[in-house]
């Protein structure tokens, strides 16, 4: 990265430089800077501290490196409103998530290195089959949800790069900020930023209809407006990917139902199960060698029976669909998660502390049996 350069032509901050070097080096995901501490990376899920640059930064030096990365006006309103969130890329074709916040009053950062290439559906950890009978859907609703960091971008991004290649359709994206960057292929491909392109996701979602877009993506459901507008978009023949910081799937369909006033839900409920094709709750879960993380995802698909429950009040009766619905393509945490530990990546206490429901994995891998089994002797 040498030379690198921001996007106004200042060159870039040598220590900041130096850092996402090493980040990159280290195969590591982010780099956190806060006054008074020494620079943090996150390798493989894990924060660890840089042996290269060990002493503790100062306000002013963090203010010099965010001051380098972004441009004028945007390091002037994180010095007014005291949040930014941008990206940002090197010449080399890296690319950055920035935010920058204030905290005790002084300025702090979180930098994400982003991919700077597509993974193929083969190399998601998800179910090719499910994953290629997505990327031929023309309507619809399918959600990708999980917590920050656990792959969400990079799993709609590979999907929406699979149909960029194979489907002549405009695919319109609203993101804060824009991740990946899509270059039109048998695909015409439109993206828009909030704050930058836009005012909000919801005023870019009622935009939307007017730019003729056939597949749209919502970087994040934040609010009741943006759901609203994202149920009404996949109901009038648009086929709609979306994210929700949410842990499993029956608590991604509860979680936008109770968002809305009671006197709505149960037309919501109707929507929902008219939309929902697909959800993916993932987590990412770190190898028992620590040198790097395998998917663990829960995977509902909208079957006749699904959308029923959505419509009638059942959702607690999803988990068991999906635990019965391998064929369809279903399958729940704990079933993702005791395959990998029989794969070998990953071990028993990562797949308990992972779990969601940490009594049924010991059940589903016979431990509670075994344990039993030894308290009678």
């Amino acid at each position: 990265m040498n030379g690198s350069r921001s996007g106004t032509g200042v060159a870039i901050d040598e220590e900041i430089e130096g850092l996402i070097e090493t980040l990159v080096r280290k195969g590591g995901s982010d780099l956190h800077l806060a006054c008074a501490n020494p620079p943090v990376f996150r390798i493989h899920g894990e924060l660890r501290r840089v042996p290269e640059h060990p002493d503790a930064l100062t306000a002013e030096r963090i203010a010099t490196m965010i001051a380098s990365l972004v441009e004028p006006d945007q390091f002037a309103a994180l010095e007014r409103e005291g949040e930014l969130d941008c990206a940002f890329q090197f010449r080399d074709g890296n690319r950055l998530r920035i935010n920058s916040y204030r905290q005790q009053g002084e300025l702090a950062a979180a930098i994400r290195l982003l991919p700077n290439r597509f993974f193929s559906l083969e190399q998601l950890g998800l179910s090719v089959n499910l994953l290629h009978d997505i990327c031929r859907l023309h309507a619809g609703l399918v959600l990708v949800t999980g917590a920050t960091s656990s792959g969400k971008s990079t799993t709609i991004a590979s999907i929406v790069n699979e149909i960029n290649k194979a489907r002549a359709v405009h695919i319109h994206t609203i993101e804060d900020p824009v991740e990946y960057r899509h270059e039109s292929n048998k695909s015409y491909v439109t993206q828009r930023e909030v704050g930058r392109d836009t005012a909000s996701f919801a005023e870019a979602l009622r935009r939307s209809m007017r730019q003729d877009p056939d597949v749209i993506v919502v970087g994040e459901m934040r609010d009741l407006e943006t759901m609203s507008s994202a149920l009404t978009l996949s109901e009038t023949g648009h086929l709609t990917f979306a994210t929700l910081h949410t842990s499993d799937a029956a608590q991604t369909v509860s979680r936008i139902i109770s968002s809305f006033p009671a006197a709505q839900q149960s037309q919501v409920r109707v929507q929902l199960a008219s939309t929902l094709q697909a959800v993916i709750s993932q987590k990412l879960v770190p190898w028992k060698d620590g040198k790097g993380r395998s998917l663990a995802a829960e995977i509902l698909v909208a079957t006749p029976a699904v959308k029923a429950m959505i419509r009638d009040e059942k959702t607690h009766q999803i988990k068991t669909a999906m635990q019965t619905g391998i064929d369809k393509g279903m399958r729940t945490l704990n079933q993702s998660l005791v395959r990998l530990v029989r794969e070998g990546l990953i071990s028993m206490d990562t797949a308990v502390q992972y779990s969601e429901e940490k009594e049924n994995i010991k059940e589903d891998m016979g431990l509670v049996h075994v344990e039993r089994d030894r308290s009678d002797l």
